[in-house]
């Protein structure tokens, strides 16, 4: 079982560089990542290079809409406990956690 063994992890600038090492180096140590970038192709090469337990978010995370997608993409995998009801940077209504399978932090 390795460090980050039920963890959950948001890289952004997944796509290359130092943020596919680190999202390669978080899948190795057992945690489920979810890359986000701003080019399709290299995304997809990413999360492919990266094999299992990646998700991609296609988006540029300096908007908030791109922010918003990514963590409400992470909803079904885990955020906080049912009943949470976590406030969008679009203003949009509060998105309701239905249901979880694991919990993880999420510092913005």
């Amino acid at each position: 079982m390795g460090k980050l063994s039920g963890k959950i992890a948001l890289v952004t600038g997944g796509n290359s560089g130092i943020g596919l090492a680190t999202a390669k180096q978080f899948v190795l140590e057992g945690a489920y990542v979810f890359i986000s970038g701003r080019r399709e192709g290299e995304l997809a090469k990413a999360a492919q290079e990266i094999g299992e337990n990646v998700t991609s978010v296609l988006g540029d995370v300096q908007h908030a809409s791109a922010l918003d997608r990514a963590l409400r993409t992470m909803l079904p995998i885990g955020l906080p406990p049912p009943g949470t009801e976590l406030p969008f940077l679009d203003g949009s209504s509060p998105a309701p956690v239905v249901s979880h399978l694991a919990t993880c932090s999420v510092r913005l």
